[in-house]
């Protein structure tokens, strides 16, 4: 078994939450006894959902993989901000929603649908003169982020159960959702930060035909 991992497979994972893609990368790497082996696309550690991880010869194609458009689904929660724009850290202001209405969300949705100007998080993992931004984030340091172009194809929203917005992307490689979300919240006057996040597909692949982590190792440990 471990003789193909070596040679190459692609594996498509459920991230449990609190897991960096990382940590599931060394997990299945010594689970599995390969030593190449990478993930195609960071997920953070709050969100869950697909990561697709290569072995052997397949590490080659994960840059190719990143490129693929991604799909998520969510929770953001307006009213509220944090700095890391989700619940990685404390929430740093309080503002009233009630006033807003359905056209209020109506033009928010479609000014942040198509091709938008995106500011990734300060607490990411993009790297500011060698450091990783959210390193310096965690120390208090000033971190500038520079805009980037992104594709929002597709920005569904439920605000049937508002405060929070339950919400479904289709988006272009590069798309923080965590900026998606406090832009949303900004544009709207209100503020907002992500509260759930799950990746639900890399270009063609699917949610629904991955393992989560747990029971992919309980399969091949029952195979060995």
């Amino acid at each position: 078994m471990e003789n193909s991992y070596e040679e190459g497979r692609l594996l498509l994972i459920n991230k449990p939450v609190d897991w960096t893609s990382f940590d599931v990368v060394k997990k299945l790497r010594y689970v599995l006894k390969v030593k190449k082996i990478g993930h195609a696309g960071t997920l953070d550690p709050l969100a869950t959902g697909l990561l697709i991880i290569g072995t052997g010869k397949f590490t080659k194609k994960l840059n190719e993989l990143q490129g693929l458009d991604k799909g998520y689904e969510g929770i953001i929660e307006i009213g509220k901000t944090t700095p890391s724009y989700d619940l990685e850290t404390e929430f740093d202001s309080e503002t009233e929603w009630s006033h807003l209405n359905e056209e209020d969300f109506k033009r928010v949705n479609n000014f942040l649908t198509g091709p938008i100007q995106q500011i990734p998080p300060a607490h990411s993992a993009i790297k500011i003169g060698g450091e990783r931004a959210y390193k310096k984030a965690r120390k208090n340091k000033e971190v500038k982020m520079e805009p980037r172009s992104v594709i929002i194809h597709k920005f569904d929203i439920d605000t049937s159960k508002l405060p929070d917005i339950k919400f479904s992307v289709s988006c272009s490689k590069g798309t923080y959702i965590r900026s998606l979300a406090h832009d949303f919240g900004k544009e709207l006057g209100v503020g907002g930060y992500l509260k759930k996040l799950v990746r639900t597909s890399v270009g063609n692949y699917q949610l629904s035909d991955a393992v989560d982590l747990d029971e992919f190792i309980r399969q091949h440990n029952e195979g060995n």
